[in-house]
């Protein structure tokens, strides 16, 4: 702030003049002149009220100056104020946030001893799981143990005699008997054996074994009839013909050298009746093997030649021998009954599970003490860094 200084001008005074010696009075004293005032004081007076005006400025100026500093200066010191708040406020912060650390430093010391102390848990729990999977391997011994030895001699009693004398019925109903001897065995692992039991009777189910049974049957009686039923008759020893023409006469007479007979190509053309009643039993024979074997080309093959033969060599004409024909005609109308279906996978998996049931039950027994053994120093180490957690 700039300072005013005043300056009073001097006042012109006269020099001073060294006092003139004094004169030898003389002997008849006189009068002494008479001095004017002197002029001039007019001037010193304007000079002195501009030099009271110029102080009042001045001191004016200097009020106002002293006044705006002391604005300022509180205005400073509202703002010294704030920043005093505000630096209070930061340090506050500081303290929260250093608080706040604290505890989050708190916080995962807990978190980790929760997590070790977890871990703890879950290697109790890995034992209790191996101790329950033991008590129930040895309790497979009794009742399951009874239920898997009826399941799997079901399964392969199906099995062989479906093998051995293509008997689907029977082989069905042993599937739906291991079936639920297998649903009432507690131990869940053999849940997945019952999915392949019922796969395979679905199969069976698919062949239609009673439908192959009545075609057995079917072919069976057919195959009894044939041997009763009549032989188409020759033209040449015909009861119609009474009065015999030229044309036979000459055909009689050459007839003891030379005779001309029709081949249809049929089988047992030039066979006899009994040779003819053979081969169609025969044929017979084999459509009933071809529907044993699941082969439903074959069993067509045989019918056809079956219903050839009939119509060759048997009387068209008799009642036994169209129903016989209507017979083959319905079992070639009737829709194939699928491929033969692969039996034994629900068998060998049964017995796999059963297997390794077994070896796992004998591996467990012979090291009881190990499997436990790391449970305590395990349970130790998770209790060891937080004691205030152990149960």
């Amino acid at each position: 702030m700039p300072l005013m200084t005043t300056e009073t001008p001097t006042t012109d005074s006269a020099p001073a003049t060294p006092a003139p010696a004094a004169a030898p009075t003389p002997a008849n004293p006189q009068r002494p002149p008479t001095t004017r005032p002197p002029r001039g004081h007019g001037g010193a007076l304007a000079i002195a009220i501009l030099l009271s005006l110029a102080a009042l400025g001045a001191a004016g100026y200097t009020g106002w100056t002293v006044w705006n500093m002391r604005q300022d200066l509180g205005a400073a010191n509202g703002l010294r104020g704030q920043v005093d708040t505000l630096q209070a406020t930061v340090n506050g912060m500081r303290d929260e946030n250093a608080n706040l650390r604290r505890r989050l430093g708190d916080a995962d010391a807990v978190n980790r001893s929760v997590r070790e102390e977890v871990l703890g848990v879950s290697e109790r729990a890995r034992n209790l799981e191996d101790a329950v999977a033991n008590l129930s391997e040895r309790s497979l011994t009794g009742h399951d143990a009874m239920l898997l030895d009826e399941a799997e001699s079901l399964l392969r009693m199906g099995k062989e005699r479906f093998a051995l004398f293509n008997d689907a019925s029977g082989a069905l109903a042993a599937y739906e008997l291991a079936d639920k001897a297998l649903a009432a065995v507690n131990d869940s692992a053999f849940a997945a054996v019952r999915q392949d039991v019922s796969a395979e009777r679905e199969a069976l189910a698919a062949v239609a074994p009673a439908a192959r049974a009545t075609d057995l049957a079917t072919l069976a009686d057919l195959r009894a009839q044939i041997p009763g039923l009549p032989l188409k008759r020759d033209d040449a020893t015909t009861e119609e013909a009474a009065q015999p023409g030229f044309w036979q006469r000459a055909g009689a007479a050459l007839g003891s050298i030379v005779r001309v007979s029709h081949d249809d190509g049929t089988p047992g053309g030039l066979a006899d009746a009994r040779i003819a009643r053979e081969l169609a039993a025969l044929d017979v024979a084999q459509a009933e093997a071809a529907v044993l074997a699941y082969d439903d080309e074959a069993r067509e093959r045989a019918l056809k030649r079956v219903d050839a033969s009939l119509a060759a060599r048997f009387d068209t004409s008799s009642s036994d021998v169209q129903t016989a024909r209507s017979r083959v005609a319905a079992l070639l109308a009737s829709r194939a009954k699928g491929a033969k279906p692969a039996l034994g996978g629900a068998l060998s998996e049964l017995r796999n599970l059963r297997s390794v049931h077994a070896l796992h039950s004998g591996t467990a027994a012979g090291t009881p003490a190990s499997s436990a053994s790391p449970a305590a120093p395990a349970a130790a180490s998770s209790t060891g860094a937080t004691p205030e957690a152990r149960p």
